[in-house]
């Protein structure tokens, strides 16, 4: 298993039904290697706890995250704080024997949340990452941005959709 920016590996032939509680909490250094990997201005705290148990094949991670990030503005690049609490669940599961590689894979909802993973190990702290990482705003924005936005010449939703034209016609025929 490759080592990642918040490594927190669990055997999984001491994983059983019952489950295993992991807390995880990155360090200075964690923290800045992952908001360089997601983008961010700074991640100021990131910790997890987390139940890891086995269910038939697959090991099953259920947890709450919970991180304070710092992320640019989409419009003037200015920081903008955000907190997350979220819960999650995350299957471990052996990756699908080789295929043809040009045929077309389909997954099912329940096949969302997995990540792939050697018999002998799995990353808590990765499945800690990769969530923080589906739960930031992706379009952050600070309290300036409309304005930059506007002076930008950047139309909102009602100014470019159908209605927007439509009322730039009456305006333009005087109505």
């Amino acid at each position: 298993m490759s080592e990642t920016e918040l490594s927190r590996t669990v055997r999984a032939d001491t994983i059983g039904v019952d489950p295993k509680h992991v807390h995880v909490e990155a360090g200075e250094a964690e923290r800045a290697a992952l908001a360089k990997r997601f983008g961010l201005v700074a991640l100021n705290r990131l910790e997890a706890d987390v139940e890891v148990s086995r269910v038939g094949a697959d090991i099953v991670a259920r947890g709450r995250v919970r991180a304070a990030v710092e992320q640019s503005c989409v419009a003037t690049g200015e920081p903008v704080p955000g907190e997350i609490d979220e819960r999650f669940t995350v299957y471990f599961r052996q990756p699908p024997a080789a295929g043809g590689g040009e045929e077309e894979v389909e997954l099912g909802e329940d096949e969302m949340d997995v990540i792939f993973c050697d018999a002998g190990m799995v990353d808590v702290g990765e499945a800690v990452a990769q969530t923080l990482a589906l739960h930031l705003d992706p379009y952050p924005r600070a309290p300036g941005a409309e304005a930059a936005l506007k002076a930008a010449g950047v139309k909102d939703e009602g100014e470019a959709g159908p209605f927007g034209a439509l009322a730039a016609l009456k305006d333009k025929l005087g109505k």
